[in-house]
């Protein structure tokens, strides 16, 4: 299925059934509408106008297109603040309260915009909950994107004050747990919490974990009333959200994605890369340029899909050059096409094109669309549409999604560990994490993103990167698993209440491996050091920890000879950063003895699998050889994949 993100409130209603009519002939499936329409639903408090909404949808709906509703509540009007100013969010790095003129400009703590992003979406849901137009609903957009997990807010600190009490029942417990008689923090009573930003120096990691707990549970306590009441209007329409990843919103995305139908994604494979590789050698990221990284888009599909382990969509796919990264490059010919067939190689079930056509005024005018603002069809467009004839002739949509055999471990804590205590200026939760799935998808290797609370009876092998904080009931189920499990570095390195444990990291998992960590040392990027490995020499990283092995087998050592990788059983634990060619082979060498097939094709080919049908990706601008056996059977391309092309088979025996 294919659709395309559409604002009729922007063009002429003179042009809707002119617009309705070419989405039909291209193909398209589904429309979203409305998630930035609040002012023209409700121009004045109580006073409702759908009629240009009812007008719209009948365009839609005329040419046999589906409309997906957003609600409106990114975008509070004018009015709503100046009727209630406490919605907008205090930003904790400055203090300043941000204002009105953008978008996403209001508090989760806020009860009065709670009571009115409620109020308008049953009015939107009341009305079209049981239109035969109406397929489906989105709520909000991009929960969080722009840094507004947090906020600095006297409704923020009042809301964290009562969450404390909450979780603590006693000051003297939350004293306690967080180690306030450090510094002289300690607390006679909840009301003198304050939050943990604007200080002279380092706030206690404690007092700062359980903010990003707590800002975390006032953006699902904020979304889970939306999506019932979309629920007591519509129970038959589906309900989703366009998330962005978790690394850039803080918020616990499994939570939120908890009460929804399916999962979206807004992919945006050059902007992401530009932002991503910021500092990059320029001829590293002049290779990726117009393509985007290898593993960027689907690094984000795979962490998508994983949310509910269930097929998700693409509610936005860059169409050409976006106007929010740093540098905005058009991409090369041919990726239009290329990132639609991934997407879907990687579970998605739909990919709807952002946008319609290209606004000529406000903020995004510089981004492009499927059309021009003068009507032209962009470069996208026939791309689109061989991307649509080619998803039907391979039927990808019938495709069944299987458990991948390799799972990593991910999860909003261990990312809010790594920013509250980097320790170096080296670590950072997505690229430890981004470096371990790289190496496993330039090995061929499908992978399911999974929580601490998932099964881990259907993998092989099981992959921490980050995890620095595990309980009990996670030790068990990794006992109770037949998998082989890698931990990466600060693996159980902190108790609940982001304590050093009393018997040393890795804490609870010295009951899987019965391993110390004596010390850590981080180290400059231009100073780090050396492994060696079956007789092979390789990088250590930025973060070395001294690991006392005990009657673990040690791996791996460090150039002074220490152990770097032990081993007991089925746990393996890696205690320091690595180069690319360690995690290659090392992996590769773990998923060789759990009989996970493996493909090493080069450095640009990615190789994935949904249900019979096995896809080739070449990110690299010169052609690519796949050595494939013989009775494969070619379902499209060639074994001679071109510059930015894509090959697609059935395995011999499928």
């Amino acid at each position: 299925m294919f659709g395309v993100c559409y604002y009729p409130e922007h063009w002429p209603q003179s042009q809707w059934d002119q617009d309705a009519a070419m989405m039909a002939e291209l193909g398209l499936t589904y429309v979203r509408i409305g998630e930035f329409a609040w002012s023209r639903l409700e121009p004045n408090p109580g006073e409702y106008n759908f009629d240009w909404l009812d007008a719209a949808i009948a365009s839609l709906t005329h040419a046999g297109l589906k409309v997906v509703m957003g609600t409106p509540t990114a975008t509070p009007p004018k009015w709503l603040i100046d009727q209630y100013p406490e919605i907008l969010p205090v930003d904790p790095d400055t203090g300043r309260t941000r204002g009105f003129g953008s978008r996403r400009h209001y508090d989760f703590s806020s009860a009065d915009y709670l009571r009115e992003s409620l109020r308008i979406t049953e009015a939107l849901a009341k009305r079209y909950g049981n239109h035969e137009g109406v397929f489906g609903w989105q709520t909000d957009n991009e929960l969080c994107c722009h840094d507004t997990a947090l906020s600095g807010s006297a409704l923020a600190r009042d809301a964290f004050q009562d969450w404390c009490q909450q979780h603590y029942t006693s000051i003297d417990k939350l004293n306690n747990d967080w180690g306030n008689v450090f510094w002289s923090m300690e607390y006679r009573d909840f009301s003198e919490i304050e939050l943990p930003i604007a200080a002279v120096t380092e706030t206690s990691p404690a007092h700062r974990l359980a903010y990003r707990h707590f800002s975390s549970d006032q953006v699902i306590n904020y979304h889970n009333p939306m999506v019932e009441m979309i629920r007591a209007h519509a129970p038959d329409k589906f309900i989703t959200h366009n998330f962005i990843p978790m690394n850039e919103t803080a918020v616990d995305n499994f939570a939120l994605a908890a009460p929804l139908d399916f999962t979206s994604y807004d992919n945006y494979p050059l902007g992401r890369t530009d932002l991503l590789m910021t500092g990059a050698p320029e001829q590293q990221l002049r290779r990726y340029m117009r393509t985007g990284h290898p593993d960027f888009a689907t690094y984000y599909h795979d962490q998508t899909r994983g949310l509910l382990n269930r097929g998700f969509w693409v509610m936005e796919q860059q169409p050409g050059p976006v106007n929010w990264a740093n540098n905005n490059p058009r991409p090369a010919p041919g990726m239009i096409r290329f990132w639609t067939l991934e997407a879907f190689a990687h579970g998605a079930d739909c990919v709807c094109y952002f946008r319609w056509r290209q606004a000529p005024f406000a903020q995004e005018q510089m981004h492009a669309g499927l059309l021009r603002p003068d009507n032209s069809k962009t470069e996208a467009w026939p791309e689109a549409e061989q991307a649509m004839a080619e998803v039907a002739a391979l039927d990808i949509g019938n495709q069944p999604l299987q458990p991948a055999s390799v799972a990593i471990i991910t999860g909003a804590e261990g990312l809010w560990v790594s920013d509250i205590e980097k320790q170096g200026e080296a670590y950072e939760f997505n690229q430890v994490q981004l470096s371990y799935y790289s190496a496993l998808r330039e090995l061929g290797v499908n992978i399911d993103f999974i929580s601490v609370d998932s099964d881990f009876t259907v993998y092989a092998l099981i992959i921490a990167p980050s995890l620095p904080i595990v309980d009990q009931a996670f030790v068990d189920k990794c006992k109770a698993s037949s998998a082989q499990f890698i931990f990466g570095p600060r693996a159980g390195a902190k108790t609940s209440e982001f304590g050093y444990p009393a018997i040393l990291p890795p804490g609870l998992l010295q009951q899987l491996i019965p391993i110390r960590i004596l010390s850590v040392e981080t180290l400059r990027a231009d100073c780090m050091e050396g492994l060696s490995w079956n007789k092979q020499q390789y990088q250590s990283g930025s973060w070395c920890e001294q690991i006392d092995a005990g009657e673990s087998e040690i791996l791996v050592r460090y150039d002074n000879g220490e152990p770097a990788v032990v081993r007991q059983d089925r746990t393996t634990y890696i205690g320091t950063l690595t180069n690319r060619e360690f995690l290659l082979d090392f992996f590769q060498q773990y998923c060789q003895q759990a009989n996970i097939q493996t493909y090493r094709f080069g450095t640009d080919i990615r190789v994935c699998q949904r249900g019979d049908l096995m896809f080739a990706f070449n990110y690299s601008d010169q052609p690519q050889e796949l050595p494939l056996d013989s009775d494969a059977s070619l379902m499209l391309g060639s074994t001679h994949i071109e510059p930015h092309g894509i090959a697609v088979w059935r395995p011999s025996g499928s």
